[in-house]
This record gives structure tokens, C-alpha cells and sequence, in this order.
């Protein structure tokens, strides 16, 4: 199976592709995930294992279904938009890979700081443990972590990720 591509599943009409009851158009995507390694079946062509999850929704269909790249883009008919949201994930993926180990500068009070797609993270030490604060440039408002971490790294790793929701939410 491993040499079957994800576009043969679909004309094959592997899965939910062949099940009565389930549309195959119109679906729109809500949310788009990345697992940090394929680990999940596609829940439409139920054939292929995936990393990035685009969750796709239908107003016929009660469940939201978690589907791989090229599954998406013929559900929702825009294959170009759906390899456009994955190629995003990837990028961002590879971004966040290389995080920890980018140039942070100290901050006045003596904390690791970076500023980066618009927002400047500051990391800094709290009882038990490590934690950040993201805030927007040329913005208002601070958005402090609620939760403390372990290490340094785990804490500015939570950073990206607060600025990876904030842009989602943004371009959302």
C-alpha cells in the first residue's frame, strides 16, 4: 500500500469515498494540526497515515473528520488550498524545529529575548520552573504563560506555538 498515492486512494474510492451517506464535496476546513510525525489514519480514505490533519467539517455530515492533504482539498474541491495549508504547517514546522537554538538576545532585566513574526517573546524564570510572555509589536497587550516549564527551551517552545494560534486565529 505504501506506493499508493493519496490521489489513487480517492479515484479508488477507498474508505468513506465509497460509503453511502457521506458527502464528497462542500466540506470546509476548520482547523489544520500538526502531529510532529505521521501517526494518524486518514478517517476518510482510511489508507493512508498522516502528520498534518486538516479537520474538515459538513453541514450533512454530524462528525468532524480528520483527513490528510489531498483527501481535504477534493472535499472541499480546492486541492491548491489544502496543499497550501500543509505546505504552510511544514514551514512553520521546520521553523519551530529551529527555535531554541536561534540568536536570543538578553533583555535588560536579564532574560532571553527574540523578537519574530511580529510579536516579542521574552522568557524568564518563575518558581518552579520557566515561563514566557508573547506581546504583539507595535501592539498592546501582553499575553503571559500561564503555565510554567520544566526548561528554558520547553518554555520558548510554548511561545511559538502561542504565536502559531495568534496568527492562525488571525488569518482564521
Amino acid at each position: 500500500m505504501s506506493n499508493t498515492t493519496e490521489e489513487e486512494l480517492v479515484a479508488a474510492g477507498r474508505g468513506k469515498w465509497s460509503a453511502p451517506g457521506v458527502p464528497h464535496k462542500g466540506w470546509v476546513c476548520i482547523d489544520i494540526e500538526d502531529l510532529g510525525e505521521p501517526q494518524t489514519e486518514c478517517e476518510m480514505c482510511e489508507s493512508r497515515t498522516i502528520r498534518y490533519v486538516h479537520h474538515m467539517e459538513h453541514p450533512d455530515y454530524s462528525t468532524i473528520l480528520a483527513v490528510g492533504c489531498v483527501c481535504a482539498g477534493h472535499m472541499e474541491g480546492d486541492l491548491d488550498a489544502a496543499r497550501s495549508r500543509d505546505a504552510s504547517m511544514q514551514s512553520r514546522a521546520s521553523k519551530r524545529s529551529r527555535w531554541t537554538t536561534r540568536k536570543w538576545k538578553i533583555s535588560k532585566n536579564g532574560n532571553p529575548t527574540i523578537k519574530a513574526d511580529g510579536f516579542r517573546v521574552t522568557v524568564y524564570e518563575r518558581s518552579n520552573g520557566w515561563a514566557a510572555t508573547v506581546s504583539p509589536m507595535g501592539g498592546s497587550g501582553v499575553i503571559h504563560g500561564r503555565r510554567n516549564y520544566p526548561t528554558m527551551n520547553q518554555a520558548k517552545l510554548a511561545a511559538f506555538d502561542e504565536i502559531t494560534r495568534l496568527q492562525s486565529a488571525n488569518n482564521g
